[in-house]
């Protein structure tokens, strides 16, 4: 069977890539096939969990590539050279360029931990989205996966899934459940929805 090759790009420990590698030994990742994870950080727990999982690692630093450019050039001779079809982003902390996104338009997604158009855009990441989201009040949260293009958080939504938010909650106890009730869940989903359409596009045109 023809699968979407997948390459994962990470910055830190990988759990969303977890739910992408459990995904695909249980089936529900089937469309699709983990081919190549990337890191922009040498030492990323990520790139330990890939290699447990046998998949291939690579770690491509923006120091090591003189900037940004230099960085999105390797990154992109290292997915075209492996024929990567969809790009994963999880928990990967860089702004990529209109000129990288352009190259894989419709074939970028990212997953984002909150319900967007709420606490997103430039310096929304991390622990920060989960601060902003207990400081405003709000009682419900979530995390959505959308395709990605130059505007940070800005590309059309795929799927979103909503988190209540608890009395008592921390920034830390509320992003763990975004994690287990919603990212984990819908970032695999939709790997597998957007694989699936970029397959059933490959195969209409032959």
């Amino acid at each position: 069977m023809n699968r979407i090759k997948i390459a994962v790009l990470v910055s830190g420990g990988g759990t969303n890539l977890q739910a992408l590698i459990d995904a695909q030994k249980n089936g529900k990742l089937h469309s699709g096939e983990l081919a190549l994870i990337v890191s922009n950080k040498p030492d990323a727990y990520a790139l330990e969990r890939a290699k447990r999982a046998g998949l291939e690692a690579l770690a491509i630093s923006r120091a090591d590539c003189g900037g940004q450019e230099g960085f999105e050039t390797s990154l992109m001779e290292a997915l075209d050279s492996r024929r990567i079809g969809l790009i994963v982003l999880a928990g990967f902390m860089s702004i990529l360029s209109a000129r990288f996104t352009k190259h894989y338009e419709n074939r970028i997604i990212n997953i984002h931990p909150s319900l967007i158009p709420s606490f997103c855009g430039k310096g929304f990441y991390g622990l920060r989205v989960h601060e902003a989201a207990l400081a405003y009040g709000v009682k419900v949260t979530g995390a959505t996966v959308h395709y990605v293009n130059e505007i940070p958080d800005g590309g059309k939504i795929i799927l979103q899934k909503a988190v209540y938010v608890q009395p008592g909650d921390t920034p830390e106890i509320l992003q763990r459940r975004v994690m287990e009730q919603a990212e984990w869940l819908i970032l695999p989903e939709a790997a597998e929805l957007v694989s699936a359409k970029l397959l059933n596009d490959k195969e209409s045109k032959t």
